[in-house]
């Protein structure tokens, strides 16, 4: 992503997204928390899903230092398991 300026708003949903700030567009990225998630954060839900967006951005950033083609061919068939604790 560029240096743009980017928002994290709230949708009537409840979700918490992120979009370019002054864009009425669909959001980049939504944030969708179980009501049992929910229940736990209580006010911190915000918080929570700005901490993953700011990781999540974080991340992209050190992609674009990697070369494409930098996973040897084992890695790409190596199971990636997707359980978090």
């Amino acid at each position: 992503m560029s240096s743009e300026t980017f928002e994290i708003i709230e949708l009537a949903n409840g979700d918490v997204a992120l979009r370019r700030a002054g864009h009425k567009e669909d959001p980049l990225v939504r944030i969708h928390f179980s009501a049992e998630s929910l229940e736990f954060l209580r006010e911190h839900k915000v918080a929570i899903a700005r901490a993953m967006l700011e990781a999540g951005i974080e991340a992209v950033q050190d992609l674009d230092g990697l070369e494409p083609g930098y996973l040897d061919e084992e890695d790409e068939l190596m199971p990636i398991n997707h359980t978090v604790h």
